[in-house]
């Protein structure tokens, strides 16, 4: 079987750049010049996808093959992305910013889940076993895995087998300033002042520094942002995203056991993590050094602090939380 991955740079935050001829095609249309720019984005990476859908139906492969097309996070809204109504963006961990969308095409699909909307739980880890297993391939050798084949899902809309996501936990984000004290009964390990997230059902809980939770209409729009009304040092949030997409409503003191129940979650996770790894910049990576790509530069692996294989950091128990 063919295998093509393509992940394209050409709508990203930070960078926004393209041919004019593609911006130039909003002019009049959009007024604010960022998401201008994006839109013309946009417009190029949907030109270089139908290259590809072109010669694949071109080639005769087309009736043969799978494709899947998904984002990998939700926009910034201060370089031209928005996520409205969906609160937050790209860098933290409100809906704006992993709430990801996506579709599949396949002659496979059940005539009549084609042009449906499935809004079971998938994960980015369920597209491998999910692509191994459609081309007849051996997950021997590679599990435990964290995903799952969400093939029958996608195709016949069965229900998901996944009924939690483990959104992150990062213990390098700095506590919220003047930390509210939450004990309620929880004697875990997990720190609620500890930067995380995680999804189980219907429930979403968020504790530390999620990150900024305002919602951000688009320029053209016409209204203001909203800003969250949080009193100062809070850092636990609970929401039923089934009924609460857009994370208005905190339910976090008024359900006190499902906090509680989702804190042993993370705890779970917490205790079988592996060290956070920020490895140090190099110049030697500077594309000018290496054909003006980026690719791999060094021929030695990375050793980090706590990797057993670390002649200078042998012991991964002095990293702590």
């Amino acid at each position: 079987p063919l295998f093509l991955y393509m992940s394209y740079q050409s709508v990203h935050a930070n960078y926004l750049q393209v041919p004019e001829h593609y911006s130039n095609m909003y002019n009049g249309v959009i007024d604010d010049e960022d998401r201008r720019i994006v839109a013309g984005m946009v417009t190029c990476m949907d030109e270089g996808i139908g290259n590809i859908t072109r010669t694949l139906k071109e080639t005769e492969l087309w009736n043969n093959t799978i494709i899947i097309f998904s984002s990998d996070n939700g926009g910034n809204p201060n370089h031209g992305g928005n996520n409205w109504p969906l609160r937050g963006g790209k860098g933290t961990y409100w809906e704006g910013a992993i709430h990801g969308l996506g579709f599949v095409y396949s002659s496979a699909i059940a005539k009549e889940m084609r042009g449906t909307v499935n809004t079971e739980m998938i994960h980015v880890s369920d597209w491998f076993p999910t692509i191994v297993n459609l081309a007849g391939g051996s997950l021997n050798g590679t599990k435990p895995l964290d995903g799952f084949d969400q093939w029958q899902t996608i195709s016949q809309g069965a229900e998901s087998p996944r009924t939690e996501i483990l959104i992150n936990i990062d213990p390098l984000v700095p506590p919220p300033s003047d930390m509210e004290h939450f004990v309620h009964g929880w004697n875990g390990t997990y720190n609620t002042s500890m930067c995380g997230a995680i999804r189980v059902g219907d429930w979403k809980l968020l504790t530390g520094d999620p990150g900024k939770g305002s919602w951000i209409p688009p320029p053209e729009s016409g209204h203001q942002p909203i800003i969250p009304n949080d009193k100062p040092g809070k850092h636990v949030w609970l929401f039923n995203i089934a009924e609460d997409p857009t994370e208005t409503t905190d339910l976090s003191e008024d359900n006190l056991d499902k906090v509680i129940e989702l804190l042993i979650k993370l705890d779970e996770y917490l205790l079988t993590s592996v060290p956070v790894v920020y490895p140090p910049n190099d110049p030697l990576s500077d594309p000018s050094l290496n054909d003006g790509i980026w690719r791999p530069w060094s021929p030695e692996p990375y050793t980090y602090p706590g990797n057993p294989n670390n002649p200078n950091n042998p012991n991964i128990k002095d990293n702590v939380f």
